[in-house]
């Protein structure tokens, strides 16, 4: 049987309906005049440059640690605070101050967290003393020694004040404009010996050198008189006194060998070859007055980079201790057209300054005026915050066989010497006092939620004296009398130990 294929037919799915396309929108443009399209140029070939291998560019100048610089920051952080306390202190009517109103100063005392402020002034007995006065009454005050040098301090201020007024004359004749605004010049005023309130004395005083004029952003300070024989910096004065040293010693010696023009550098610093030829160069450069007009040098040359290291080296010499912060002289970059990395200017002559780490913020140093972390020249002012530094350094424990009292004695060069600056720079080193709050903590002061109170854990409180029992009423006079006829019979015992006698009283033969 055949087998069929049989083909289905299936039916076919239906046309879709075919529906007109919609008519295109009127080209309303037909009536202007269009051009042909000019053809674009080929894109140029790119050009693949070779990559470059990135290196790390080191330093112009290295920073070097020198430790008698950084030792003159690390012995003045228990006197900073000291300060801070005395001028609060002071502010207060007979210098007397209650411990609840010194609470409210602890922010501007660095203070964040709640301490007791009673172990931190008993931290430092020969500067302050604590008055009781009632029984949750407690005031402090500056012991007869403190108050002797503070009173002293503020006589050698305004003697001194004609001094404070040329200096202040020679910081408006080195800036730009001969002025200065008085916010800015009081971040120096401690630095240059100004009294606290200078511009509601001295600048109000001589109305023939200064005037407060009214600007945007306060008053300012400007010069009114120009005086030539104050144009004169220190670094020009040394020139000349080296000249003439130099002119006694060319006559005394006849045949004198010529010398390598080499850099002197201070004792103890050491620099690479490249620095001590850029030095060189750098020195070799024509000296440009502080004081001379100089705003025609175009910043970032190295004329203005000249100019301003005399700048800051007059400003370090009008200075008490011949340093400040760093900080202090980035406030005058208006007004001397200072560079925005003056603190990196600064590192870069090491010959001329050192800039110390060391505290909450950078100090720059004067190299030429210190020997070994010591200042070469003192004024009386300087003298005076080195005693104050004495009594800072009294213990409240003395040790036995050492000084009990703050009394120092000066040296040949006037300055105290009542405390040993070895071992308080030990003291300050093994501490190490990031801030006020580390000084706090190591005196194990605990929170003053609860207030003041007399005896209740304070630091070094039990000294071991023995308690008072003789203001009590109820004592009986036998009581009184019984150590006394006690030490009588001890007397008598004493006196008669060359005799043995038996307890009923009858002599005995000595052995």
């Amino acid at each position: 049987m055949e087998a069929k294929l049989l083909l289905l037919s299936f039916p076919s799915p239906p046309a879709a309906p075919h529906h007109p396309p919609p008519p295109k929108s009127l080209f309303l443009g037909a009536s202007l005049p269009l051009h042909p399209l000019a053809a674009a140029p080929p894109p140029p070939p790119l050009r693949i440059r070779p990559r470059l291998a990135v290196l790390a560019q080191a330093a112009a100048v290295k920073r070097r640690k020198e430790v008698p610089f950084d030792n003159v920051i690390q012995r003045d952080k228990k006197l900073k605070l000291v300060l801070k306390l005395r001028n609060i202190l002071v502010s207060h009517p007979d210098r007397v101050m209650s411990l609840r109103d010194l609470g409210r100063f602890r922010r501007d005392l660095g203070l964040t967290r709640k301490r007791r402020l009673i172990a931190l002034l008993k931290r430092f007995p020969g500067v302050f003393e604590i008055v009781e006065e009632g029984v949750y009454s407690l005031r402090f005050r500056l012991t007869p020694a403190a108050e002797r040098l503070y009173l002293d301090e503020l006589y050698l201020r305004n003697e001194s004040e004609g001094l404070a007024v040329a200096k202040l004359r020679k910081l408006l004749m080195m800036s730009l404009d001969r002025r200065i605004l008085i916010e800015r010049i009081a971040h120096l005023k401690n630095d240059l010996g100004l009294p606290s309130n200078f511009h509601d004395t001295i600048c109000l005083r001589y109305p023939q050198y200064f005037r407060v004029v009214r600007m945007d952003r306060g008053p300012a300070l400007e010069l009114t008189e120009w005086d030539p024989e104050l144009a004169v910096s220190a670094a020009e004065m040394a020139e000349e006194e080296n000249r003439a040293r130099e002119a006694e010693e060319r006559n005394l010696i006849i045949d004198r060998p010529l010398r390598f023009n080499r850099v002197k550098l201070p004792k103890g610093l050491k620099v690479s070859r490249g620095e001590a030829r850029r030095i060189e160069k750098f020195r070799e450069m024509p000296y440009i007055s502080p004081y001379a007009d100089f705003s025609h040098l175009p910043s970032g040359s190295p004329e203005k980079e000249k100019h301003a290291c005399g700048v800051v080296h007059e400003i370090l010499s009008l200075t008490l201790e011949k340093r400040t912060l760093v900080d202090h002289l980035t406030h005058f970059r208006e007004e001397f057209r200072f560079s925005q990395s003056l603190r990196g200017m600064l590192i870069r002559h090491p010959d001329m300054f050192y800039v110390s780490l060391k505290g909450d913020r950078d100090s720059v140093f004067l190299r030429e005026a210190y020997k070994n972390s010591q200042l070469i020249e003192k004024s009386h002012l300087v003298l005076l915050k080195e005693k104050m530094r004495a009594l800072v350094a009294v213990p409240r424990f003395p040790r036995r066989g050492g000084p009990r009292t703050g009394e120092e004695t000066e040296g040949p060069n006037g300055a105290a010497q009542g405390y040993n600056e070895g071992s308080d720079m030990e003291d300050d080193e093994d501490d190490d006092f990031s801030d006020m709050e580390d000084l706090i903590g190591e005196l194990g002061g605990k929170s003053d939620n609860s207030g003041y109170r007399w005896g209740d854990g304070w630091v070094g409180e039990s000294d071991g004296s023995p308690p008072d029992f003789g203001d009590g009423d109820d004592s009986s006079p036998q009581e009184v009398e019984a150590p006394k006829a006690k030490s009588n019979a001890a007397n008598d015992a004493n006196d008669d130990s060359s005799v043995p006698v038996f307890p009923d009283g009858r002599q005995r033969e000595r052995w």
